[in-house]
């Protein structure tokens, strides 16, 4: 698989950089490179970008600020000075981040990480039977069929699987948690908890029971969770 790529940053140094790592990974086609954001905003519209490396902190428009004009098609990896803006770049849903000076094993490292996104976006979601997920700089395989239920809290999720009680703890979003997960086995039962539905065996009083964790069901997920148990018990 080839992934079109653009890299947007106002240092000259940092661009050159990237546009030679770009140019020495065979799955990566450079479509741009710009050194500001706003030369991006005017130029990029139009092309088919997969994959942006996108610094943070630039003039008149920040790399955040412009990733939320980016198509959602479009994967980010930021790249950045600062550790202190991991959290902001994870919260605009971004692939992952790299601290400057970047090495080009850590730039590798989130390319590859973008090929396994897009190819797990072509095969049918039925057929997965494992998903990555980043957790403590690592991407960690994760098997569907031992997935109990996902916790979405306020930068993170918490994935908790059968056999394991600690859960496994990845900076991602919960949308992008359900847009992996295939619908056929997983619903989003409450804005904060997606489980798996062949893992339900106990509702009691509207809540879903894992041990001895309740899980709420809010209102706007209500009237399909009950769609789901009236076709399981033929009510």
């Amino acid at each position: 698989m080839k992934l079109n790529c653009a890299i947007v940053d106002d240092e000259p140094l940092a661009l050159d950089l990237l546009e030679s790592y770009v140019a020495k990974t065979p799955f990566l086609v450079l479509e741009g490179k710009y050194s500001s954001a706003v030369q991006a905003m005017t130029e990029l519209p139009g092309k088919h970008v997969d994959l942006l490396f996108l610094d943070i902190q630039m003039p008149e428009l920040s790399g955040l600020e412009f990733s939320k004009k980016v198509d959602p098609h479009t994967r980010i990896v930021f790249t950045t000075a600062f550790e202190q803006y991991a959290i902001e770049g994870y919260k605009v849903n971004a692939l992952d981040y790299l601290l400057k000076p970047v090495s080009y094993v850590d730039f590798l490292q989130a390319a590859k990480k973008a090929v396994q996104w897009f190819e797990l976006l072509q095969q049918p979601k039925e057929e997965i039977e494992s998903i990555f997920v980043k957790s403590e700089y690592k991407l960690v395989q994760i098997e569907l069929k031992k997935i109990l239920y996902v916790e979405g809290l306020k930068d993170y999720i918490k994935i908790y699987e059968e056999g394991n009680p600690k859960p496994v703890l990845s900076l991602m979003s919960m949308r992008s948690m359900e847009e992996l997960l295939p619908a056929s086995r997983f619903m989003r039962v409450h804005r904060s908890f997606i489980v798996q539905k062949d893992k339900i065996r106990v509702v009691d009083r509207g809540r879903i029971v894992f041990g001895k964790t309740y899980i709420p069901i809010s209102d706007s997920y209500k009237q399909a969770f009950q769609e789901f148990l009236d076709k399981r018990s033929g009510g």
